[in-house]
């Protein structure tokens, strides 16, 4: 097999807003590491970080280090050992610019760091609390940090929650488009960076097999679900007025949804892409207030265990009101209304404290037209799957019956697929690589378009709507899988959730 060389992104100034957040600690950092690590970055890439706290180059050198072997120990994905050598090289084009995001000054300096390079080409990534993006993104503009006329490109690249609902969605977006065109705007969200995410649509489409049967006819119902065994743990402040659908339908689910439903575009270039994406989303049919209470569940993690382990409910978490009705569990059905995905329900849940961490794809096949198999346990055989694992181990199976040896004619579940991790050599990595990459080249086929945004706004509010409104939230004990309600969502149409893990 011949190796795949891939070229190193153009030269560029990086910098990162809330340069002493988690998010660039946990995550930009150790992708930028392990793409100089591949050789994909330039050797004229600055990444300069910017926040308030007063530190020199060194000094945010020496903490994001200090992170690294830290985290190393911890295995938390990185690189089984950080390579020192590597390391250095990365350090040497590390810089910092303290400044507050709300004085002109901060954008001043950012200017003439720009005016001293060759290339003029600039990424602004906003790692920061989302209630700065337009303070930062209007500062920017009106610095001319936005204007490519003399050549370089300019980019921003926003973290999400883009926007609490569609309100304050399309306040944001016309923010942004008042500044820059989209093609400046790169709208982050990491599952979009994961290798399985992104093997839904070439296993859809280059794969001839699988999409004649990939509509109303064949198939009975989609699922979709992330599921994670961790509380709210640190995040109790922002959780407690986010909530699990906010916090993770309008963009993760919904993008794995558009990944599953979508048409096949006319090419892979970002426009064709964004464009199906954001036509699928649309489709979601809109409930009623009244639909939309029937068809969601809220849930909300209370005292539990997992195994021997006691934990706490989400009410006793720190930072989090002790009445609190914030849901920690939703589970959702929603319609597309096109001539693909006509009578398929999908049905998303996503939940804290669950009993296993698994996010995955379970794509449910109509049954078989005749059952050949009267009075025998075969006369009602169970539906065939296909299941998209994304994580924690990546890789697709079908889920088929098979006769089991013997002189009985029994039946058993086995699962033809495979595993990322037995055929590909998987390198360690966070999921951000291939999306600062991307953003580094001006490939913007994995980032969320305005109006793709605004459609998934647009579904989840009444949603919104109806739970302002009424609605109960159901408790379910820390380690199970959510609420006796979130079955009974699938109970009632005669169908069952796929089983964990």
């Amino acid at each position: 097999m011949t190796k795949q060389t891939i070229p190193a992104a153009p030269p560029c100034t990086l910098f990162l807003f809330g340069a002493n957040g988690d998010l660039v600690k946990r995550l930009l950092m150790p992708a930028l590491y392990n793409l100089s690590r591949d050789g994909l970055l330039d050797r004229n890439l600055r990444i300069v970080g910017v926040d308030h706290n007063p530190a020199s180059a060194e000094e945010f050198a020496e903490r994001l280090h200090a992170f690294m072997l830290e985290r190393d120990k911890g295995g938390e994905g990185s690189a089984k050992c950080l390579d020192e050598k590597l390391w250095a090289r990365l350090a040497k084009r590390l810089d910092y610019q303290t400044g507050d995001f709300l004085d002109p000054a901060t954008y001043q300096a950012l200017a003439k760091r720009i005016d001293k390079t060759s290339h003029g080409n600039a990424i602004f990534y906003l790692a920061t609390s989302p209630r700065f993006f337009p303070e930062v993104a209007q500062r920017l503009g009106q610095a001319g940090l936005l204007d490519e006329s003399g050549g370089g490109f300019r980019r921003v690249v926003v973290e999400k929650p883009f926007g609490t609902d569609l309100a304050s969605a399309e306040a944001l977006n016309a923010c942004l488009l008042k500044v820059m065109g989209e093609r400046q705007i790169y709208r982050i969200d990491h599952y979009l960076g994961k290798e399985t995410v992104q093997n839904i649509l070439v296993s859809r489409f280059s794969n001839g097999l699988f999409e004649s049967f990939w509509n109303n006819h064949y198939i009975d119902h989609v699922q979709i679900t992330a599921a994670e065994t961790v509380g709210v743990e640190t995040r109790g402040a922002f959780y407690d007025s986010t909530g699990a659908l906010r916090d993770m339908v309008p963009n993760h689910l919904f993008q794995l949804l558009a990944m599953v439903a979508m048409e096949p575009p006319a090419a892979f270039g970002a426009d064709a892409v964004r464009g199906e994406k954001a036509k699928v989303v649309g489709a979601i049919r809109p409930w009623s207030a009244k639909m939309a209470l029937k068809n969601s569940v809220r849930g909300q993690y209370s005292t539990g265990k997992q195994g021997r382990k006691q934990l706490p409910g989400y009410r006793q978490e720190s930072n989090v009101a002790p009445d609190s009705q914030t849901e920690t569990y939703v589970a959702l059905k929603v319609m597309i209304d096109n001539w693909r995905w006509a009578g398929v329900p999908f049905y998303l849940r996503t939940g804290k404290r669950m009993s296993v961490r698994d996010t995955e794809i379970a794509i449910c096949f109509k049954p078989a037209p005749y059952a050949q198999f009267r009075e025998s346990e075969l006369e009602r055989p169970k539906p065939n799957y296909l299941k998209i694992q994304i994580q924690p181990n990546e890789g697709m199976w079908f889920d088929l019956q098979a006769k089991r040896p013997g002189p009985e004619l029994v039946m058993e579940n086995v699962e033809l697929g495979f595993a990322y991790k037995d055929f590909f050599k998987m390198t360690p990595a966070t999921g951000y690589e291939t999306l600062i990459y991307d953003c580094l080249t001006g490939d913007q086929t994995l980032f969320q378009r305005a109006d793709n945004i605004e459609n998934g706004w647009r579904a989840v509010q009444p949603f919104l709507d109806a739970w302002a409104q009424d609605g109960e939230v159901h408790q379910y004990p820390a380690g199970e899988d959510g609420p006796d309600a979130g079955n009974e969502l699938l109970t009632r149409d005669k169908r069952e959730w796929h089983r964990l893990g």
